[in-house]
């Protein structure tokens, strides 16, 4: 039976923001102009991390493959989300739902660890500069780099294959793309051993790298308040500031999102909530990482004054 409903169903309705004709206009235009800020803002950010050799620290080196991270899932929702407010367009075939579910979840995930991964650099940073270079060798970095792809992806691997198997009596997605609680709720069989695989997936996520970065940072914030300079400790808050609002909105959105009730309102309260965390923050990313680093704006300033006095 599951088999013949996977292959009786062959194409999705993402009806998302379908139900307000009268919006959809205002909508499109908000989406692409967030979209093409976000790529042109991630783009200078990691161009600039890459051309200003003062930058070529681990800090930034992370920081770079946020942006790629925050380019990449957005460019995974937003262009599909743009053609779905075109009249009859709101169609997707299901093996590009799924494959856009792919790369959106391991995307996240992979985000998810690489804060925990930033977290554990301004932990080495603060509490113990003196062997910084040493801990946070290149090896190392590559290696903190690399982990949260391949965590983000092999959840996302499993997360698919055990939501593919399911058998599905709806076409119609209540969302504005292929998300995996959206997909559940079109299960016309027993899904429950599949919503509690993913729920463990999401679990761990969420919870292991929410606990590294809480780590990190209990010990981070007990190194800066025995500092006896003040002008020390509000060097050190400052450097985790932005650390620190990028992990809060993130991680805020994405339990806004996927702990809600199950009723129509929250809903509608989920796909807002969807709209922030894959839209609007990855435009607000390189904006909260540069406008509160003098670093990265010094680094903009020099790099335009070679182009200016060459």
């Amino acid at each position: 039976m599951a088999v013949n409903n996977l292959t009786e169903v062959t194409r999705f309705i993402l009806s998302g923001f379908t139900n307000h004709p009268e919006l959809q206009v205002c909508l499109f235009l908000m989406f692409l102009f967030i979209y093409l800020f976000t790529i042109l803002g991630n783009l200078v950010l990691i161009l600039l991390i890459r051309i200003d050799t003062q930058l070529h620290t681990p800090m930034y080196f992370f920081l770079s493959n946020l942006a790629f991270i925050d380019i990449c899932y957005s460019s995974t929702v937003t262009p599909k989300a743009l053609v779905n407010f075109q009249p009859n367009q709101n169609s997707i075939s299901f093996i590009c739902c799924f494959v856009q579910m792919y790369f959106f979840v391991g995307l996240v995930c992979s985000e998810c660890f690489l804060l925990g991964s930033m977290a554990y650099d301004r932990y080495v940073a603060i509490c113990n500069p003196l062997l910084y270079s040493i801990v946070m060798s290149p090896k190392v970095c590559s290696w903190l780099g690399v982990m949260p792809y391949l965590i983000g992806f092999t959840n996302s691997l499993v997360s698919i294959c055990v939501i593919s198997r399911l058998g599905f009596c709806d076409s119609h997605i209540n969302h504005f793309f292929c998300d995996t609680t959206a997909l559940l709720a079109l299960s016309c069989a027993d899904a429950f051993n599949t919503e509690l695989v993913i729920f463990v997936l999401a679990g761990f996520t969420l919870l292991s790298s929410l606990l590294i970065i809480t780590v990190t940072y209990v010990a981070i914030i007990s190194a800066i308040l025995k500092m006896q300079s003040a002008a020390g400790r509000q060097k050190a808050f400052s450097t985790c500031a932005s650390h620190l609002i990028g992990v809060t909105v993130f991680y805020g959105s994405l339990i806004f999102t996927y702990l809600q009730p199950d009723n129509t309102s929250s809903l509608t309260q989920a796909q807002v909530a969807s709209v922030f965390y894959t839209i609007v923050i990855p435009m607000l990313n390189p904006l909260i990482y540069s406008l509160r680093n003098k670093d990265v704006k010094n680094a903009l300033l020099r790099v335009l004054q070679r182009k200016r006095f060459p």
